[in-house]
């Protein structure tokens, strides 16, 4: 059973620059449609397009296809054609300052709101204290001073008059007023008094007790008509005040006034001047001269000074066209709900509606948002406050100690405001995936996926498009022309991507980097297009500037510390290959691979299993090897073997099954004690039917042991064995392809077992005869024969139990009871 190695044309598939029409990619169009994901394309149509709620997207895909670039462009056509949402503020409540109001305005009247409030405040601040300086309010106001004060004489005086009548003086003392008897028109001294006759004195302290009296009844009075003067006052005040701000905060109210909620306020606001007008004037007197200032008791807990008719704007679409379209590359707990800012004054931190932030949900109100799913859940709880949002369909601005129940300090909470957008997660398909499992609420909020895909088919309309792509690509990052040359290895290189030479990579990410590398050398060359030679330069040194590790690992290989033979033959030693991934750089790299045998409980033991260097992969492809093994030979008889089986100087992790192939190899080849050859290198997993299976990394192991081979010198013979599945991912090197066109490398198709072991040891597998036996001289009749005898073996050892106590253990071997 011979197999016929591949041919060089069979190694690498061209594009063939004859099928493009252009010379270089000035004369193509830009590519106004994204290749190769329609799937995911009408998923976002759907997601944006449906209104019920929970239909909001998440975009998976490989890193680098340009999902997020393409959700962004389709969602900025569609927000397009949708009407502007409208603004929304912030106000001040009166009644309760800790809860500010939210109220939506129609689209671009917010900002206008803005102004002339802000214009109205400025009028304020300086027609009311004018108004309380003009002589009219100061006459009319000194006229209320000088009637409080006539009223409180001329009680006192009518009093004064009265006592005066009876010889007794009305006399004000640092602690109040006070009654005394004169005589001679002075105050009686209380030695003159004690020496009146005592029905004197009695009728003086009578008469003094009756005034007293009368005293007490006005001092009474006086609370009451200070009342009345400060009621007096504050009408007076409210009078001027009204005349002051009636005009302005009327033509605000003509021109706001029809907006739902805003008449209202400004009546509100006309409410709170007229009565807090004098503690306003005192706080902004005081902060004007001596800077932060204790409140007025009338306005403690409040808003200071008329900084609290202002409007706080948090969401305006004036001079937008469409509905938003937000990206917010920093998804943090405030940056996604907005957040209450804090002002130090004399020592303290206090804060006030206007210190309100909008966050990413309020500026995409109405709108969509993109996010990166991987950055919202690595923010503290911004994962939680954004399903929140979306489940409540209302935007609430807390701090992350509020949703902690952390601070229990009295601060704003901000009135919610509705939330009405498409929220658009972009991720990897495995957070995509985990959320859908371990998320319960993830299902029901985002139950659109919008797929996208790594590769597409190749062929001659597909390379076109493809073509049409690059050159877009190149015209937005204002690079050079490229050839059809440059093209087409731009090409070739993403089949080599894409692991497939009939798929191309949709990695736009690492093709856009090609193509400004390529750019740089053609710069260098003083070339005005971008060609196949400066392809290839700029990925020759992208491998240079990555390969000092695969440098150091075949250097070891070539210095014999890790031992590899590419030539000779031995038995139970096969050469493997694995792949190393170093960050975007991978390289195959050789293993010696052996088996040791012998007789046993049919046990085959993975040493890296053992040690706990070998993955679960790696585990199942040596357990399926074992099954080969006993389903194919001495079927009448228990597998009476113990086998061993390693990777060679492997100091790390082993995982998948790539190398289950040339285990097997091994293993038939120390059963049969027939060498295999050295100048051979296999990959390929198998099956319990002994077929080879496909693998990945093809191109890299094969350059491997190429790389390896060719440093000690190519002979011709030496060559590597691959699935023969893998024939259509081959996008080769071309030192190798020419290696192999020149006969000095080969690469043979395996499809099962039986072709590879023959083509390892030069023998026949062997087929099984209608007598049940394989033939003569065959590696598998050998490999029976070795079973038999250990079955055999192990029989006649557990024949002799009762001679001597010996007893056979689980290895196959024999120990003798005490």
């Amino acid at each position: 059973m011979s197999v016929t190695p591949l041919s060089p044309e069979q190694l690498y598939t061209r594009c063939d620059v004859t099928r493009f029409t252009f010379e270089t990619t000035e004369e193509l169009r830009d590519l106004d449609q994204v290749i190769g994901q329609e799937r995911a394309l009408e998923a976002i149509h759907f997601g944006a397009s449906i209104g019920h709620d929970g239909y909001n997207l998440f975009v998976l895909g490989p890193s680098g296809t340009g999902k997020r670039t393409v959700v962004k462009r389709l969602l900025r056509e569609k927000a397009s054609g949708e009407p502007v949402p409208p603004d929304w503020i912030y106000l001040n409540n009166f009644e309760t300052p800790h809860q500010p109001r939210a109220l939506p305005l129609p689209t671009g009247q917010g900002r206008a709101l803005q102004a002339a409030m802000r214009h109205l405040v400025d009028e304020l601040r300086t027609a009311i204290p004018a108004a309380f300086e003009s002589e009219d309010y100061r006459n009319r106001r000194q006229a209320l001073e000088d009637g409080a004060r006539e009223r409180q004489e001329t009680a006192f005086q009518a009093l004064r008059e009265k006592a005066e009548a009876q010889d007794i003086a009305l006399i004000r003392t640092p602690t109040g007023f006070a009654f005394a008897p004169i005589a001679d028109g002075a105050v009686m001294e209380p030695k003159a008094f004690n020496a009146l006759p005592q029905e004197e004195r009695q009728r003086i302290e009578g008469e003094i007790e009756k005034l007293q009296g009368e005293l007490q009844d006005v001092v009474k009075l006086i609370p009451g008509w200070a009342t009345e003067h400060r009621d007096a006052l504050r009408e007076l005040n409210r009078e001027i005040t009204a005349q002051t701000l009636d005009q302005p905060i009327d033509r605000v109210n003509a021109r706001f006034g029809t907006i739902p909620g805003i008449g209202s306020y400004l009546e509100e606001m006309r409410e709170d001047l007229l009565d807090n007008v004098h503690a306003l004037l005192q706080f902004e007197t005081a902060g004007n001269t001596a800077g932060p200032a204790e409140p007025p008791a009338a306005l403690r807990g409040r808003v200071n000074g008329f900084k609290r008719y202002e409007v706080n704007l948090m969401v305006s679409g004036g001079g937008e066209a469409g509905a938003p379209v937000v990206t917010e590359d920093n998804p943090t707990l405030p940056n996604l709900i907005g957040l209450v800012e804090h002002s130090a004054e004399m020592g303290a931190l206090v804060t006030d509606f206007t210190l309100i932030k909008p966050g990413a949900l309020h500026r995409a109100n109405g709108g969509y948002l993109v996010l990166d799913a991987q950055k919202v859940l690595m923010q503290p709880l911004a994962w939680e406050a954004l399903k929140r949002a979306l489940k409540t369909g209302r935007i609430r601005i807390e701090s992350a100690g509020q949703m902690l129940s952390m601070i229990s300090t009295v601060s704003l909470a901000p009135a919610d405001i509705p939330l009405q957008a498409k929220v658009v997660l972009c991720g990897e398909p495995m957070l995509y995936y985990l959320l859908s499992t371990h998320d319960p609420e993830f299902p029901t909020l985002f139950k659109v996926a919008a797929d996208f895909d790594d590769e597409i088919g190749r062929g001659a309309d597909k390379e076109m498009l493809f073509a049409r792509q690059l050159a877009t690509m190149a015209r937005r990052t204002k690079l050079r022309p490229i050839d059809r040359s440059g093209i087409a290895r731009v090409i070739e290189h993403g089949a080599r991507l894409a692991g497939d030479a009939e798929k191309l990579s949709l990695h736009l990410r690492a093709l856009c980097d090609l193509l400004r590398e390529a750019d740089f050398f053609a710069g260098q060359d003083g070339a005005e297009v971008i060609a196949a030679s400066h392809v290839q330069q700029a990925l020759d040194a992208k491998v240079r500037r990555a390969d000092r590790l695969r440098e150091r690992s075949y250097e070891a290989i070539q210095r014999e510390f890790v031992l590899v033979d590419t030539d000779g033959a031995a038995v139970g030693q096969v050469n493997g290959l694995s792949v190393m991934q170093l960050g975007g750089f991978a390289f195959g790299r050789p293993s010696r691979i052996t088996a040791r045998v012998r007789m046993g409980a049919g046990k085959v033991i993975d040493i890296e299993r053992e040690v706990d260097l070998g993955g679960p992969l790696h585990s199942k492809g040596v357990l399926i090897l074992s099954a080969y093994l006993a389903s194919n030979f001495a079927i009448d008889r228990p597998l009476s073997l113990a086998a061993s089986l390693v990777f060679e100087q492997s100091y790390g992790g082993v995982d998948g099954d790539s190398a289950s192939s040339a285990e097997l190899y091994a293993l038939l080849s120390a059963l049969a004690e027939v060498p295999i050859r050295q100048d051979l290198a296999v990959t390929g997993s198998v099956n319990q039917n002994g077929h080879v299976q496909v693998i990945g990394g093809v191109n890299e192991k094969i350059e491997g042991f190429f790389d390896i081979c060719r440093q000690r010198g190519l002979t011709g013979r030496q060559g590597v064995l691959i699935p023969a599945a893998n024939r259509k991912h081959l996008m080769l090197r071309h030192d190798v392809v020419e290696a192999v066109a020149e006969g000095r490398f080969q690469i043979y198709p395996i499809e099962t077992i039986d072709e590879g072991i023959a083509l390892l040891t030069g023998r026949p597998a062997g087929t099984r005869e209608p007598d049940g036996s394989f033939p003569e001289g065959s590696i598998y009749r050998l490999v029976e024969e070795r079973l038999v005898t250990f079955a055999e073996a192990r029989r006649h050892f557990g024949d002799q139990r009762s001679d001597g106590g010996r007893k056979e253990d689980g290895n196959g071997s024999l120990w003798r009871r005490p």
